[in-house]
């Protein structure tokens, strides 16, 4: 009789060997742009491609700069009984350009979202980016960006160029005029706050456009505001309504940063005015920007 072999003992498995190095921690998914990042992207792409971007920067520099120099060249001290009795603001006379220069301003604002309802990309730009806020924020900061660039670069070429004129039609500092220089304060008050006010003149142009979803319809409203309005204060024969527009419309407040003396003779102050046409800029968006959020592109 053979024996009976003993049961097989079942071995336990050997644990398999450890790395030698620390175990890899899971890694959360790498994501390659955030969405905020994306929208800048996007809309810088589409600001620097639209044909008349270039072209309304450029007119931006040209007229601001080109109507500040031919108004400080047009004026001397000779048509005055003396240099002191002039009383210029030569700070003032040198950014006279912004006057013109804010008409670009407001079509490249415009026209930053009245072409993608023009064209019909708007709705493209709404698949890609679903949340409109985001979209219209990033949209301003471009055209803010963009829009201060050139507004700088043409406002310190007008007070360089007016720190060279001046002199030579009777504005020395012999005479009481100092030498335009951003190291004054009330001159790089004014250099500042005209940047600022030709940024937000841009904003209200793009406000308009997503409010009225039309690049005629808010470029014809933006102009009115800016020009016509100012000239009905000036067709007012009552004092009282005058003062009143040039306190509370938009354009005279906000062009009243310019100025560097006699400021308690303005109707309201540099920052004050400048806060007047930031409220109505900036309150043009936010309107815009909640309908912008509810209706259909």
């Amino acid at each position: 009789m053979r024996r009976a072999r003993p049961a097989l003992r079942a071995h336990p498995a050997e644990p398999a060997p450890h790395p030698t190095g620390p175990s890899p921690r899971a890694r959360p998914p790498l994501r390659s742009t955030q969405p905020a990042l994306r929208a800048l992207h996007a809309e810088w792409t589409k600001l620097r491609t639209l044909p008349s971007t270039w072209l309304l920067l450029a007119a931006t520099v040209v007229l601001t700069f080109a109507v500040g120099t031919a108004a400080v060249s047009s004026v001397s001290t000779r048509e005055c009984a003396s240099a002191a009795a002039c009383h210029e603001d030569t700070v003032k006379l040198a950014l006279t350009g912004v006057w013109l220069g804010q008409a670009t301003a407001l079509v490249l604002g415009a026209l930053s979202m009245g072409a993608e309802y023009g064209t019909g990309t708007v709705r493209t730009t709404l698949t890609a980016i679903p949340r409109r806020a985001t979209v219209l924020a990033s949209k301003a900061a471009v055209l803010a960006a963009a829009t201060g660039i050139a507004a700088g670069t043409a406002i310190l070429a007008s007070l360089v160029t007016a720190r060279w004129i001046l002199p030579t039609n009777g504005f020395t500092p012999e005479a009481g005029y100092p030498l335009l220089s951003l190291t004054d304060t009330p001159t790089l008050r004014a250099a500042l706050g005209s940047t600022l006010c030709l940024i937000l003149i841009a904003l209200l142009g793009l406000g308009l456009a997503v409010l009225l979803r039309d690049s005629a319809a808010a470029i014809t409203t933006g102009l009115g505001v800016l020009y016509v309005v100012p000239l009905l204060s000036d067709l007012l024969g009552s004092p009282t309504w005058k003062d009143r527009l040039e306190r509370w419309a938009p354009i005279p407040a906000g062009l009243a940063i310019r100025a560097t003396k006699d400021l308690a003779r303005l109707p309201i102050g540099p920052w004050p005015g400048l806060g007047v046409l930031a409220a109505y800029a900036l309150g043009v968006l936010l309107v815009g920007g909640a309908i912008f959020t509810r209706r259909d592109a």
